[in-house]
């Protein structure tokens, strides 16, 4: 039986990041994986591969439809095959990193099943059914999420898919339908729009993207509209039923009775996704859970028997990798005797669409609906001059500001790399800042950042260039 300071349950970004941080404070590490390949579902068929496939879909688009008006005169073809390995070549090159960074900090990796069997031991079962035995001080739960069902409909990755199954199609489908208008659905199912699918999203809300900034979900609606997207919201899938090469797809209003029948090539699955924690012994271990299936943890990250710990996905927020990282360094921080923390009120949230959608910090209704004072300041992209010239004028950016102090309370966007101008608006927060702050920052010219200056700049309606 081998011992360690920490052994960590999954090496997915809260995972791996946890394992080397602890590392570097001089813990011995030892993580489990039940892939081949380190990185979990972000790395191997989540973040990292949906991005290739964003990234190649929109300029195979652009080259089709957008380089004429700058004088390039060009005729894409779609060499589908070529684009699947062009992804899985990127996502390969991320899992190897992984692997170079766990040995490079002397971290030592099993590949199995982790089972907890009780306080301080993990059982380790490889694909040869060969048992591996772990003792540790202090054991982490990493194991992320898995794509959510719906009752009655069978997922089989092929012409009914989860996000994994829609990151492989060998040819595009004619006609997708995708069920659910949250990150998921949007992302993949604009990848597949692009490349030439007839795309209708089926939402059970009357809005898309859900939790994010009312104003900014139904503005987005709109782009993706005029980009080609259907919508049928308000709406539900009552089955789906394969006839031939095709799949008959049920839809009902979710407040009447009259039914719709349609035929798509393929389905997309996409409500959500759940906390994975099957087979991992909880119940056995005396490890609670709650009714979503999440580990309730303490302000330490500790479950409910001593010395094991949870983070990422498998406890409650936002189900995000970045989220599952912080908590990861902050963990293994507070192991080493520091005072590792995570601020939840200031996780950015993307969407990785064409324009992007950015977020950090209270919406509007949240902060109406907590009666926070507020003021807000907008800032259409047609009105920034590098918007203009770039022809990429779809968005705005949104400052909402407290009423009586000016702190930024929430920053939310819709604006060509959204995700990497969130950054700026993160960083304001992180301090405290006010949207005086932001105003009287000197920025670049003619950058989409000046767009966030300017939206400072309207809290108090003195934007230059609106």
């Amino acid at each position: 039986m081998k011992s360690f300071d920490l052994i960590v349950i999954g090496t997915g970004p809260g995972g791996y990041v946890a394992a080397i941080r602890a590392a570097q404070l001089g813990l011995k590490v030892a993580v489990v994986e039940k892939r081949a390949t380190h990185g979990g579902t972000c790395l191997n068929v989540g973040c990292i591969p949906s991005k290739a496939l964003l990234h190649a879909s929109e300029l195979y688009h652009e080259a089709g439809h957008g380089f004429g008006v700058m004088g390039i005169t060009v005729k894409p073809q779609l060499d589908l095959a070529k684009m699947q390995g062009f992804k899985t070549e990127g996502v390969k090159g991320n899992v190897d990193g992984v692997a170079f960074l766990l040995k490079k900090n002397k971290i030592e990796a099993f590949h199995g099943f982790g089972r907890i069997v009780g306080e301080g031991r993990v059982d380790v079962t490889g694909d040869d059914d060969k048992l591996i035995e772990l003792k540790s001080k202090s054991i982490l739960i990493a194991t992320g999420s898995e794509s959510a069902n719906l009752k009655g409909i069978k997922i089989d990755e092929k012409k009914v898919v989860s996000s994994t199954g829609a990151l492989e199609f060998s040819k595009v489908p004619k006609k997708l339908l995708v069920i659910g208008a949250g990150v998921i659905g949007l992302e993949l199912g604009s990848v597949w729009a692009r490349l030439g699918s007839d795309v209708t999203v089926v939402e059970y809300l009357d809005r898309i993207l859900p939790g994010m900034d009312l104003d900014v979900a139904r503005s987005f609606q709109k782009i993706l509209t005029k980009q080609g997207l259907k919508f049928k919201l308000s709406s539900m899938v009552t089955g789906v039923t394969a006839v031939g090469e095709k799949q008959k797809v049920t839809i009902k209003p979710v407040d009447g009775d009259s039914v719709e029948t349609v035929k798509a090539d393929a389905v997309l699955v996409a409500v959500g996704r759940t906390p994975f924690t099957a087979g991992l012994g909880l119940e056995d271990a005396g490890i609670e859970t709650d009714a979503q299936g999440r580990i309730p943890v303490n302000a330490h990250f500790e479950t409910s028997l001593a010395g094991v710990y949870a983070i990422g996905d498998v406890i409650a927020g936002a189900m995000l990798a970045h989220k599952a990282e912080d908590e990861g360094v902050a963990l293994a921080e507070q192991l080493a005797g520091q005072a590792g923390h995570v601020n939840y009120d200031v996780i950015p949230n993307v969407i990785y669409t064409s324009p992007e959608v950015a977020s950090v910090g209270k919406t509007e209704e949240e902060l109406k609906a907590e009666g926070i004072s507020y003021v807000a300041g907008k800032f259409p992209l047609m009105a920034n001059g590098r918007a203009k010239v770039n022809r990429t004028t779809d968005g705005f950016i949104k400052i909402l500001a407290d009423k009586e102090t000016d702190r930024i309370l929430g920053i939310h966007m819709i604006a060509p790399h959204a995700g990497e101008l969130i950054g700026e608006a993160a960083v304001v927060m992180e301090f405290s800042g006010s949207a005086e702050d932001l105003a009287r920052t000197c920025h670049a010219h003619p950058t989409l950042s000046e767009a966030i200056k300017e939206a400072a700049l309207s809290v108090a309606k003195r934007a230059i260039h609106m």
